[in-house]
């Protein structure tokens, strides 16, 4: 297999000490003891993660929502969502203030430019005669009508409402002071300066009840000033400012990207805008009865009104929709009720009637649409910052992406398609570490598929053989690490014989033997007999020959229950892992040797040494079929003559089980027949030579009497063991079995 590597320049970002192919087989080499499914085995990495070469934590599934989760709870423990109601009162006071400062500004200045007035008329006559003929002139080219009537006190409302007395009155924004409807003092007769001053003191007490008697809450509050002509400029535009937020919050509840097209809308714009709702509303009705919807058409005519990145059909429009909607109705949702039917009336306020019924149907549509979770979801805030309105819906929208990105995860758990997590939304909410974890458990599978460890078969990931091997190796490696070394030796032996390499010793040369002549060794044995001198004379017994290696073989057969209590009580793990184990010993020190796999339950059956991983017990079957099991075993070690040839049996009960013909029966507690059938078959086993040694993970007295008998029967060995010790046991056995058995 060739391993291939990839090189680039390293910008900071590349995690030199990830975890190579070696440490995620680590990783994964229990979970795929256990069940052998690559996809789940990498399921269950991304959940839990890993560590990395240097000992660091690469963040799994879990460490991420467990830090979305806090990163949420810090946020709702950080703020005060009563404070959203308190900053849209404080902003209703600041009018109500500024108007109520403006109304006694000119007053005050009213009453300070008729004294002005009054110190002109002591004046000489002469004087007060040229300064009333340069007002004269003055007010015939200002247009000013009779009584000073057209140019007497405009004072429009915010949107430039008729001022008092039916005369046409002015945008609220472009007056400041006297010169923004200030009533001019300077009239040709004090008669007329005197009533000037007396309407616009009029005005002021009216204006001042009317904010007085405005109700004590907000929504009514906003209603009557709705009406309301206001003679302060700034107070004016403090109140628009207001109304532009509770309008733009109320249709970026439903529609992206609205604040900046709203702000000094005009009627025509107006009237686009409901235009453009009922045209949405009109292709939502088409989808509601069946109808193909003109999306294109209507992009055509309103696709400037949603920003730089419009939606790219009608489905994409209304998940923004739904989304928006759903972060409003989170607000909604997480506030008090009394605030609640507060912001609800404020918000319904800010629109024209025809405008509000449009949003009513659109939403309508919407929740016909979306499922009702979908729509928002409380939250519990218990800090003290302070948030605006504004400030509130983006907070409301982050939660929201926290939500998601938290499905995402919870999804990507359950089905392994981290190829579909949102990177860029990963990163925003968790942070560029978080998106590193996250591309790197992305490319496990593709690491683990140029290592050469598992192959894809169509959209299924499945163990190559070396894979295989390496979750071998590691069984081995846990089974023996609490083992002394010398108790691991290989084949330990006294006797020597043909067939292996050249130790380097000699033997004397016995009749049969292969003619190998050591002949610097046979060469000397002369001299010593003969003594120095010329020619040597060789005899027979100076012949000594090379002394090869004894090759020794074994052919064993492990007997794996696969009966129900074995997975019900766990000790099916402990007995594949040694199961797996055993096979990685036998391929890596003795390569001669044979190996047969036999499963049981109500029937046996052999097992692949590459089906092995995916091997699990049998939760649906009863019975404990040691009988069948043996008669198999015998069968495939007959093929072996004179080989050291044994059965390992692994089991936790006594047989429940027997074959007759081709069936089986079961009946527990077993019966009679099915214990004699099966100790019959231990009497043939032990014919043929074959020695049974049994490792039982249960402890009973039937266990035991079986056992003994089994035992008795076939002079092997028995041990009661626990799933922890069972790997212990049965290979330290197996290397004691073998140091026994030698054939040449």
């Amino acid at each position: 297999m060739v391993v291939l590597y990839r090189y680039g320049k390293w910008d900071g970002t590349q995690e030199v000490f990830a975890p190579g192919s070696e440490g995620l087989m680590n990783e994964l080499a229990n979970d795929l003891m256990n069940h052998g499914d690559v996809q789940r085995a990498l399921r269950e990495l991304f959940q839990r993660g890993m560590q990395g070469q240097r000992g660091e934590r690469m963040m799994g599934l879990r460490d991420m929502m467990e830090r979305l989760r806090n990163n949420r709870n810090e946020q709702l423990q950080r703020y005060n969502l009563d404070s959203v109601m308190d900053d849209l009162r404080r902003r209703l006071e600041e009018v109500l203030k500024t108007e109520r400062d403006g109304i006694d500004r000119r007053v005050q200045e009213a009453n300070e430019q008729r004294g002005q007035d009054g110190q002109q008329a002591d004046q000489p006559t002469g004087q007060q005669d040229d300064q009333a003929d340069g007002r004269e002139g003055e007010q015939q080219d200002g247009g000013e009508g009779k009584d000073g009537g057209e140019g007497q006190e405009g004072d429009a409302g915010p949107e430039g409402q008729e001022g008092q007395d039916g005369q046409p009155g002015q945008q609220a924004g472009s007056r400041t002071g006297q010169q923004q409807g200030s009533p001019s003092l300077s009239a040709p007769s004090g008669a007329a300066r005197e009533r000037l001053l007396q309407n616009l003191q009029e005005r002021a007490q009216r204006s001042k009840e009317k904010l007085e008697a405005l109700p004590k809450s907000m929504p009514g509050a906003i209603k009557e000033l709705s009406q309301y002509e206001f003679m302060d400029p700034e107070a004016a535009r403090k109140f628009q400012e207001l109304m532009d937020l509770l309008k733009g919050r109320m249709m970026e509840s439903f529609m992206q990207n609205m604040r900046q097209s709203l702000q000094g809308m005009t009627p025509e714009q107006t009237k686009r805008m409901r235009d453009m709702l009922h045209a949405l509303n009109q292709m939502m009705r088409d989808k509601a009865q069946g109808r193909q919807p003109n999306f294109q058409q209507f992009m055509q005519q309103f696709g400037d009104m949603f920003g730089q990145d419009p939606p790219k059909s009608l489905d994409e429009l209304m998940q923004q929709m739904a989304e928006q909607m759903g972060q409003m109705q989170s607000l909604m949702d997480s506030m008090s009720p009394g605030q609640r039917r507060e912001l609800e009336q404020m918000l319904q306020q800010s629109l024209d009637a025809e405008t509000r019924a449009e949003l009513d149907q659109l939403a309508a549509a919407l929740r016909s649409f979306m499922p009702q979770d979908a729509l928002g979801q409380q939250y519990r805030f218990m800090g003290d910052e302070s948030l605006d309105l504004d400030q509130a819906g983006e907070l409301m929208g982050q939660l929201q992406r926290m939500d998601d990105l938290e499905e995402q995860l919870r999804d990507i758990g359950r089905k392994g398609n981290i190829e579909d997590l949102d990177m860029e939304q990963l990163a925003e909410l968790l942070g560029e570490d978080a998106r590193r974890n996250a591309e790197a458990l992305q490319n496990l599978a593709r690491e683990l598929e140029e290592a050469g460890y598992v192959q894809r078969k169509g959209q299924k990931l499945e163990l190559t053989a070396r894979g295989i091997r390496k979750i071998g190796q590691k069984a081995l490696r846990e089974v023996f690490q609490e083992l002394k070394k010398e108790r691991l030796g290989r084949h330990t032996i006294v006797q020597r014989g043909p067939g292996g390499d050249f130790t380097g010793e000699t033997r004397p040369f016995v009749f049969g033997d292969a003619f190998d002549l050591a002949l610097e060794k046979t060469v000397f044995n002369a001299v010593l007999r003969t003594g120095p001198g010329k020619p040597v004379r060789l005899h027979p017994r100076d012949f000594e020959v090379r002394q090869p290696e004894t090759i020794t073989e074994s052919a064993t057969c492990i007997l794996l229950d696969q009966s129900r209590s074995m997975g019900l009580f766990g000790s099916f793990q402990a007995a594949k892992k040694v199961t797996l184990a055993l096979q990685a010993l036998i391929q890596s020190q003795f390569p001669r040797d044979v190996l047969y796999i036999i499963g049981f339950s109500d029937y046996a059956i052999e097992i692949q040494t590459d089906e092995m991983p995916q091997v699990s017990w049998n939760a649906w079957v009863s019975g404990t079929n040691i009988h069948h099991a043996l008669m198999l075993s015998r069968k495939l070690l007959s093929k072996h003559k004179g080989t050291s040839r044994q059965v390992l049996m692994i089991t936790d009960g006594e047989p429940t089980a027997h074959l007759e013909g081709e069936r089986a029966f079961f009946n527990y507690p077993p019966t009679y027949r099915t214990i004699s059938e099966t100790l019959k078959e231990v009497r043939r086993c032990t014919q043929e030579g074959i020695t049974i040694n049994t490792f039982m993970l249960e402890n009973n007295y039937d266990l035991q009497d079986f056992v003994d008998k089994l035992t008795r029967i076939n002079r092997g060995r028995a041990f009661y063991s626990t799933p922890d010790n069972l790997g212990q046991y049965v290979l330290v056995d197996y290397v004691k079995n073998r140091r026994k058995r030698i054939s040449a």
